[in-house]
């Protein structure tokens, strides 16, 4: 059974807890065979790092952050309010360096800024938990803070593309595995500034495509052309890396599998019994 409240703060059960680590192992699974190491970042970002991706101007609506409370103007709020306080006004909080990211990918950027890759590039994979100030949440499918698997490749343009191809086809595979319909919808993500050139270019090669089940995206595949290379300085070989990425919501997975199976047990059978 999943509790949620109307801010979007989800709980697992255990039954469900053992479904979203079996799927992830499934995930970890395709990472380990294209050769992408798992990497654990930090769940707070610098600002001044969003703001080199032009996060804040293309995801206004998504921004959450991460602030202290000054602790004199915090105990007169409390002194004179009622109790408890379900409301931190902004009068008590200092301005803060740190932000709650929105996907998982980021980090990686970051982590490989300013290096010379091989001329063949790099492959990465981490899970975090990614936060995102939506106008509505629901249960498992649309949440506040949930779980976000990445397999990323850094690397040359044709690697980067074929990346996403070699993505499409696996996930397609499981999909079929598990009995599941879906369709392979283009969304709209702006990775960079809608007015350059390179958004321009994402109406002619997809930037983002979406696995949807039911309505729901569960999972993505993304390509970023050389953005992230060029804004981080990553080189592979002697040409600004190209990046891209399969990207899946752990959550919303085990929401889609336990309607699916009728059971989170039942979906954990099925999951631990793929090929």
């Amino acid at each position: 059974m999943t509790t949620a409240t109307d801010n979007g703060l989800g709980v697992l059960d255990g039954s469900q807890l053992r479904l979203l680590r079996a799927l992830d192992a499934v995930f970890l699974r395709l990472a380990d065979d294209w050769q992408a190491p798992e990497f654990r970042f930090p769940f707070l970002m610098r600002c001044q790092d969003l703001d080199t991706f032009d996060y804040y101007d293309n995801f206004p609506h998504l921004g959450l952050t991460a602030t202290r409370l000054e602790p004199e103007r915090l105990a007169a709020l409390l002194a004179e309010s009622s109790r408890p306080v379900d409301r931190m006004p902004t009068e008590v909080m200092e301005p803060t360096a740190f932000a709650l990211p929105s996907a998982a990918c980021y980090s990686i950027y970051l982590h490989l800024a300013n290096s010379t890759l091989p001329a063949e590039g790099t492959m990465r994979t981490t899970v975090g938990t990614c936060f995102r100030n939506e106008t509505h949440y629901q249960g498992l499918q649309r949440l506040l803070g949930f779980s976000m698997r990445e397999i990323v490749c850094v690397g040359p343009e044709e690697r980067a593309k074929n990346h996403l191809l070699r993505a499409k086809d696996a996930v397609t595979a499981l999909l079929g595995e598990l009995g599941l319909d879906y369709k392979l919808e283009v969304a709209t993500d702006p990775f960079f500034d809608k007015n350059s050139g390179k958004a321009k270019m994402q109406r002619l090669f997809p930037v983002k495509e979406e696995f949807v089940v039911n309505g729901l995206a569960i999972g993505s595949v993304n390509y970023h052309r050389n953005f992230f290379g060029e804004r981080c300085d990553i080189r592979a070989g002697e040409e600004t890396a190209h990046t891209s990425c399969l990207a899946f919501g752990l959550e919303r997975w085990v929401h889609t599998l336990t309607e699916r199976f009728g059971g989170a047990d039942a979906a954990v059978a099925a999951v631990e019994g793929l090929s």
